[in-house]
């Protein structure tokens, strides 16, 4: 059985943020593209406002494809750095983030950035060693050289650019809709939500978004996500706003009772959303950098990269 996930994402933009203290996508990245069937939903939904109203009410409709998040575009390939100068890679990841960082049965690291961080290590052809750390305390273990590379879904900010340099995005953390299953709709525009009761947490750049650009969607704040999940489950709401990678665990997840499913497409606004999850190396240490860019493009472009979240992510966030 998979581990269930961890705290919201938004948690982890403030504990990232916080930790700096006294602890948008790269600019390589032309768009966000999917490796899936070309029948797999659009990423791209950053501006409902703009879009036109529809001609009839939006059908309802049955979840849709497996869609696997890809910010590589195959049209700029990264240059292959000297590989030969990159003999060891000491990863750190977090103790405790499941399913992306988590004790393995048998007590060593396992997890989604962990198995990556080993492909990565394969693809290069160095030697790989991964060890855990409390999160808070990762930051500062670069800096005092105990490790070369932060693989534990840290998020791009200014405050963590201010310390690190990060490889291109390898997913990002998307906001979705979910509905009851008999509520289901293609699409999330506002004007389809008027009137509507749409739950988020309160004080999250969740409701933040649902009040710049769904005014006229009747908003109900919640606590926390199990409030807010539950006010769905029992159709207090007509829709929840939320982190789609959480989300997506728990529709997939015994707690939903079955209950729930996405409606619309994902939601990627960075001044909302966040920037990105990317590999933090010292600052300066550009060879590492981009030798691990080279290897994140390879595993995408050998189909490895979606293998391995396939694996992770029966219920997609995107």
């Amino acid at each position: 059985m998979q581990p269930s996930i961890a705290p919201r994402f938004n948690d982890r933009l403030l504990l990232a943020a916080s930790a700096t203290a006294p602890r948008w996508l790269a600019a390589l990245v032309v768009g966000a593209l999917l490796s899936a069937a070309p029948s797999a939903p659009s990423l791209a939904q950053n501006a409902p406002a703009a879009a036109a109203a529809p001609s009839a009410p939006a059908a309802m409709v049955q979840p849709g494809p497996q869609a696997v998040p890809g910010f590589w575009d195959p049209r700029r390939r990264p240059e292959r750095p000297d590989l030969a100068k990159v003999t060891v890679i000491r990863f750190l990841t977090e103790t405790d983030y499941p399913p992306f960082n988590f004790t393995g049965p048998d007590g060593n690291p396992a997890g989604f950035n962990v198995e990556l961080a080993r492909m990565l290590c394969e693809e290069i052809k160095a030697t790989c060693t991964v060890q855990m750390r409390r999160f808070e305390t990762l930051l500062d273990a670069i800096a005092s050289n105990r490790g070369d590379a932060i693989i534990a879904s840290l998020a791009v900010t200014a405050q963590t650019r201010a310390r690190l340099d990060f490889t291109d995005p390898y997913y990002r953390a998307p906001a979705r809709f979910a509905s009851r299953k008999d509520g289901v709709l293609i699409e999330m525009r506002p004007e389809l939500l008027e009137g509507k009761k749409v739950g988020a947490i309160a004080g999250s750049s969740h409701e933040a978004y649902l009040k710049a650009l769904f005014t006229d969607a009747e908003l109900r704040p919640y606590a926390n996500d199990d409030a807010l999940r539950a006010a769905l489950r029992r159709g207090e709401v007509d829709f929840i706003f939320g982190d789609a990678i959480s989300l997506a665990f728990w529709i997939n997840g015994t707690d939903s009772e079955n209950c729930c499913a996405f409606s619309g497409g994902p939601f990627i606004e960075s001044r909302y959303f966040g920037e990105g999850i990317g590999i933090g190396v010292r600052k300066g240490n550009d060879l590492l950098r981009q030798a691990l860019n080279w290897g994140l493009f390879r595993l995408w472009e050998k189909g490895r990269f979606t293998d391995l979240w396939l694996k992770y992510f029966s219920v997609s966030p995107f």
